[in-house]
């Protein structure tokens, strides 16, 4: 699968048109499920054969030591890894006593589809029982968006050619065997049948069944319930036991006939509440699905995603790989938060075990953007879990000796869990990431309450966190050491671009908000010479400045650090596996984009000759050993003028999952990566900015692309810019806002659009200052062509 596509290109659904099992694991994570509270990997009904099992409830985990080969103060003890729950989702069938198994008699045909207008996952097979029988099965499955705790699968079975007795077993199994996720024998012990049994519950067309985690002591719930619809009678019977529990159904079929079986099943967790109150809450949810109906639930999961795509889809004309991986991209991530409901976004989604289930910076950096501009109650909620967590982050920097609070480079629930120092520790920047996010948030909602509520007390603490890292030398000029910025692979340096001019950010938003918010500012003890404090930091930041060669060093004397021998490393990619660190924090190699990022998200502060220049340099020396780069270059190779180069970034992070380019899409998805095709069209060729508490539009398309429509939130109103080869046609529709009207600089001109008031413009293409860089041998993007 890896650098092939194995899925017809098509606007809006990914196909899979024949089973490929030596792709199994991939596409179980590409056909994934999920509303944010529940994900299901796209397994196999019957579930054998199967690549990795999954089911997951968003931060429910266990415990696990992490390995060190020293230890240190203020290292973690702990780890979080994410639990592959009861699994709900298997239906195994019998046809005459033979199963159904795609490996054993004869496959005609099969067929997946992930509708992504429809929100379900359906299945077809053609297939001939090693004794003759033939049958056709079809299912289709579904996580309710309407319904928080619930999912669904319809399961049909056709009688082809022959009188057929089939046996439909519908079980709930816990602690099913799953492939090791770590190297390290602790995590895998610690992860080897990590559910305890509590409590079972026998209930008509259904059973629930109990568990508690053995170390981190979560109690979670399933329950299924059956619909049944056969053309005679059907023979029912459920056992239940402390890990499983099987509804088995036989019926006699005569050819053309067909036995149907809609299953509802329901899931809760919780770290506080009793096994009775867990119990009942799901019984409820079950209950709440069957009155539904399934087809209430395909409904309601239809009116979900049409108000969806009727504010966020993104239209491309003249590339349909990258119109399917938009939609593709942007349905994993309103899956990712739609019901999250203060709870973490994992780098992966609810697609896999890969990172253990962990949230990093991505989420505030990559994904929030879009959900924003796309579902902004979805990034509401995803910034109040992270002001859950600010017990912690406070605990965190005390440790470290540091007032403020400091928010862990990788979690589950809001501890720190990296056990690696240099970018677990260092990496303060997740501190202004967060802060941005709510920034963000507020200039494009104009909603204050989220910062009423709790981002005033977040900006508040990142800020005084900023001040005590950072420190003014002789001349005034503000200074941050020892922190790592996004490239990995410079770590523990001082002054690095990115993360002053973010803690600047920080700062100014912390002291802005403070002005806005007088009296809940002075509740939380800042005073008018702490906010000067903050300000004072913010103007007189450095950026160090290389005057030789007319670029900006990504951190203080990267320009003079050695050379990498790109030449001799070609073959070796990803370096961290292939080089020790202490020789790559000594060179002038990247993991991924951190000065060009910076510039992505605080561009104000340079000029486009700064820009040019600051690309060229960086695109000789990046490796893009990351899935989050290509998204940044794309958009400021764009932003330069290097439309083309940015065309084929563009398709390097549309296809990261579609096409497995980073070869581990079967751990799950690449969450930042999907929202960073949105990222590119939208920030990249749309021009779309915030500067200050302005919207920026400033589009320009490469040769490749005929059109480009995109739609974004903005105080409630629903923005659609259009884009062709001649011009860009703004136009606004009233949402749930009061607003009927939007200011914005559109090419660089202020510009009104009101409801039923569109404005047109001319755009002319931007010619680069440079000739169009390369890249380190090997690392360039594929051409889009």
């Amino acid at each position: 699968m890896r650098g092939k596509g194995p899925f017809p290109v098509e606007p809006w659904v990914v196909r899979e048109p024949a089973l490929d099992l030596s792709v199994l694991a991939q596409t179980e994570s590409v056909f994934a499920l999920s509303n944010g509270h529940v994900g299901l990997r796209g397994n196999l009904d019957e579930g054998d054969p199967h690549g990795i099992p999954g089911t997951y409830l968003n931060s429910f985990y266990e415990l696990r030591p992490l390995p060190y080969a020293e230890a240190g103060y203020g290292y973690p003890e702990s780890g979080q890894t994410v639990v592959d729950v009861t699994n709900g989702k298997l239906i195994r069938l019998l046809v005459d006593d033979e199963p159904f198994d795609v490996r054993y008699g004869t496959l005609l045909a099969h067929e997946r589809v992930l509708d992504l207008r429809a929100g379900v996952l359906r299945r077809s097979a053609d297939w001939v029982s090693p004794a003759g029988r033939r049958v056709r099965v079809r299912s289709t499955r579904l996580v309710s968006f309407a319904q928080r705790a619930v999912a669904a699968i319809s399961y049909e079975v056709e009688a082809v050619d022959a009188d057929t007795r089939v046996i439909v077993q519908s079980e709930m199994v816990a602690n099913e065997w799953t492939p090791p996720v770590s190297d390290d024998p602790r995590v895998s012990a610690a992860l080897e049948s990590p559910l305890i049994a509590v409590d079972r519950d026998l209930e008509q067309h259904g059973a629930l069944l109990l568990h508690r985690a053995r170390l981190s002591g979560l109690l979670v719930a399933a329950g299924m319930h059956h619909e049944v619809d056969a053309p005679s009678t059907v023979d029912e019977e459920t056992d239940v036991r402390e890990d499983w529990v099987r509804t088995t159904l036989v019926c006699a079929l005569q050819p053309g006939q067909r036995l149907r079986v809609d299953k509802m099943l329901a899931y809760g967790w919780s770290s506080m509440r009793t096994s009775a109150a867990l119990r009942d809450q799901v019984a409820a949810a079950l209950r709440g699905a069957a009155v539904s109906g399934w087809d209430g639930l395909v409904r309601s999961q239809r009116a979900h995603l049409d108000d969806f795509w009727d504010a966020g889809d993104v239209e491309v004309e003249g590339d349909p790989v990258v119109q399917q991986a938009v939609r593709f991209g942007l349905f994993h991530v309103l899956q990712a938060g739609a019901r999250a409901e203060q709870r973490a976004l994992p780098a992966k989604g609810l697609t896999g075990p890969g990172y253990d289930g962990h949230a990093f910076w991505d989420t505030e950096g990559f994904v929030l953007p879009v959900l924003t501009w796309t579902a902004p109650a979805a990034a509401g909620d995803a910034l109040r879990w992270r002001h859950a967590t600010l017990p912690m982050a406070r605990e965190r920097a005390s440790t470290l000796g540091m007032p403020g609070a400091t928010f862990p480079w990788r979690t589950i629930r809001g501890q720190e869990c990296s056990a690696y120092w240099p970018a677990g520790t260092a990496s303060f920047h997740v501190n202004a990431d967060i802060a941005y996010a709510l920034e963000r948030y507020r200039v494009a909602t104009g909603d204050l309450s989220l910062e009423v509520d709790c981002g005033l007390e977040l900006l508040v603490e990142t800020a005084r966190l900023w001040v005590a890292l950072g420190h003014h030398d002789s001349r005034g000029a503000w200074h941050v050491d020892g922190v790592t910025g996004p490239d990995e692979y410079t770590a523990v340096v001082d002054d690095n671009c990115f993360t002053n001019l973010m803690a600047a950010r920080n700062l100014r938003a912390a002291a802005d908000a403070c002005a806005r918010h007088p009296q809940q500012s002075r509740d939380l003890g800042v005073t008018m010479e702490e906010a000067s404090a903050w300000r004072s930091a913010a103007e007189h930041v450095h950026l160090p400045y290389d005057e030789g060669l007319g670029v900006h060093p990504q951190c203080q004397n990267f320009t003079r650090y050695a050379e990498w021998d790109f030449e001799g490393k070609q073959d070796d990619y990803p370096l961290l596996l292939t080089a020790p660190y202490v020789r790559l924090y000594r060179a002038q190699v990247l993991k991924q984009a951190d000065l060009v990022l910076a510039m992505h998200w605080c561009g104000e502060h340079f000029t486009d000759d700064q820009k040019a220049r600051n690309v060229d340099y960086y695109e000789r020396r990046t490796v893009r050993d990351s899935s989050l780069s290509a998204t940044t270059q794309a958009v400021m190779c764009a932003e330069v003028g290097h439309l083309e180069l940015a065309h084929d970034y563009l398709h390097e992070t549309a296809l990261t999952d579609l096409r497995d380019l980073q070869g581990n899409t079967a751990d799950g998805l690449h969450l930042a990566a999907l929202a960073g095709v949105w990222g590119a069209l939208v920030e990249g060729f749309g021009g779309l900015r915030l500067r200050g508490d302005v919207l920026w539009l400033d589009p320009h398309l490469p040769d490749g692309l005929g059109r480009l429509v995109f739609h974004l939130r903005w105080h409630g109103l629903r923005l659609e810019v259009d884009v062709d080869r001649e011009q860009v046609r703004c136009s606004v529709r009233a949402g749930e806002g009061p607003d009927d009207s939007v200011d914005l600089l559109l090419s660089g001109e202020p510009v009104h659009v009101a409801v039923g008031e569109p404005v047109v413009r001319p755009w002319s293409r931007r010619e680069p200052l440079l000739p169009r860089p390369t890249q380190p041998v090997g690392r360039a993007p594929r051409s889009h062509e």
